[in-house]
């Protein structure tokens, strides 16, 4: 754990998530907060934040809450693994930069279709003004 504990509220601001996300998040077992205070709010640290904004970034790109899990899992052992087993923990990330990459891809493609659409929605519009 790194710095201070920080009550949800602030957490969630920090990271721009709600608190029921956050909260939906620890249930599914993907975040847990670092500590309880004596009145039992839940306290984040930056760990914890950091964690809270892999989610995030996943959350758009499609991948579901046993993937996010999974590669959560997966940096949390890298971070205290050596030897043969951390070649095998490397090779998974791989796959998931590749997943994240083809996934990227995937909405760059849906997004140049939807601005040609609201291109021609617009040369309609100039069409029709004139």
């Amino acid at each position: 754990m790194t710095g201070r504990h920080m009550q949800i509220g602030e957490a969630a601001e920090r990271v721009g998530l709600s608190i029921r996300t956050i909260r939906h998040y620890e249930e599914v077992g993907l975040v847990v907060p670092s500590a309880r205070s004596e009145g039992r709010f839940r306290l984040y640290t930056e760990t914890d934040l950091d964690r809270l904004r892999v989610i995030k970034q996943m959350k758009p790109l499609g991948f579901t809450l046993e993937e996010m899990r999974d590669l959560l899992q997966t940096l949390d052992e890298l971070a205290t693994t050596q030897g043969d087993q951390r070649a095998a923990l490397q090779d998974r990330l791989s796959m998931f930069h590749t997943a994240a990459q083809t996934r990227v891809q995937a909405l760059r493609e849906q997004l140049a279709t939807a601005e040609q659409f609201a291109r021609q929605i617009q040369n309609q519009i100039d069409l029709h003004n004139h």
